[in-house]
C-alpha cells in the first residue's frame, strides 16, 4: 500500500505542471504567515491578512481537481500541508537562536523582536488548527468538485465556474469553521454564533477573490487538457481503478 501511493505520488508530481504544485505550496505557506495579521474584526466578520492568498490554493485544488481528479487534488494538498509542517518547524527553531532581527537594528526594541520570534515560532494551537481546517477543506472541496462534475457533461466556462464556486464556498466554510472551532472558540471564546457567521461571511469574501481570477484558471486547466498534460497519472489511476 505505502509503496503504491509513493508510486502515484511520483507519477503525480511528474504529471502537474510544476509552476502549479509550487504555487499551491508557496500560497499555503504565505497564508498561515500572513495569518498573523487582523485585516477585519466584528462579531459577525473576522478576516485577516491571509484571505489575500487563500483562494489561490483553492483555484489551484479545482484546476487540479478538474483535470487529474479529487484523489490528487487531495494529495497535493496533503504534500503542501507537510512540506508548510516543515517551515513552520524551521521557523519555530530560528525563533529560538538567540540573534536578533532586523527590526531590532531598526528601532533598539527588544519587544520587536521578541515580537517577530512569537510571530514567526508560531503558537501551537495555531499550527494544528490551520492544519486541520485546511487538510478538511481540501477533501470538501475536492470531492465536491468531482461530485458535480460528474453531473455536467458540457466543458465550457459555466460548468467550470459551477463546479468550482459551489465547491469553494464549501470547502472555505469548512476551512474557517474547522479553524474557528479549534482555535478561537477553545481557545479565545468565540461563542458558537460566531463561528458560523464568520466562517460563512469569510467563505463569501474568499469565494469573490477566486471568481476574479477563475477564467484564467479555466483558460490553463484547458491548455492541460488540448497538451495532453498528465497523460501518463491518467493512465495510472484509470488502471487502479479497474483493477478494483
Amino acid at each position: 500500500m505505502l509503496k503504491r501511493t509513493i508510486q502515484d505520488y511520483k507519477v503525480l508530481l511528474r504529471s502537474i505542471p510544476s509552476g502549479t504544485v509550487a504555487l499551491f505550496v508557496v500560497s499555503v505557506i504565505v497564508m498561515n504567515l500572513l495569518a498573523n495579521k487582523e485585516l477585519v474584526s466584528s462579531p459577525w466578520l473576522a478576516l485577516d491578512c491571509g484571505v489575500s492568498v487563500s483562494w489561490v490554493s483553492f483555484l489551484c485544488m479545482d484546476m487540479i481537481c478538474k483535470r487529474f481528479g479529487a484523489s490528487a487534488s487531495i494529495r497535493v494538498s496533503v504534500l503542501a500541508q507537510a512540506i508548510n509542517l516543515a517551515v513552520c518547524g524551521l521557523f519555530w527553531l530560528m525563533s529560538l537562536t538567540p540573534g536578533m532581527w532586523g527590526a531590532y537594528y531598526d528601532t533598539g526594541s527588544l519587544q520587536a523582536n521578541a515580537a517577530l520570534n512569537a510571530t514567526f515560532g508560531g503558537s501551537w494551537y495555531v499550527v494544528v488548527g490551520s492544519t486541520a481546517a485546511m487538510l478538511c477543506s481540501s477533501v470538501a472541496n475536492s470531492l465536491l468538485n468531482e461530485g458535480i462534475g460528474r453531473m455536467l457533461s458540457k466543458n465550457t466556462f459555466g460548468a467550470f465556474a459551477l463546479r468550482s464556486y459551489v465547491s469553494t464556498l464549501a470547502g472555505q466554510f469548512v476551512d474557517n469553521f474547522v479553524f474557528a472551532t479549534i482555535v478561537s472558540h477553545t481557545f479565545f471564546g468565540w461563542t458558537w454564533m460566531q463561528v458560523v457567521a464568520c466562517s460563512l461571511t469569510g467563505a463569501l469574501v474568499e469565494l469573490a477573490c477566486e471568481v476574479f481570477l477563475s477564467p484564467v484558471g479555466f483558460r490553463v486547466v484547458r491548455g492541460w487538457e488540448r497538451e495532453c498534460v498528465g497523460e501518463d497519472y491518467l493512465r495510472l489511476h484509470a488502471a487502479e481503478v479497474s483493477e478494483r
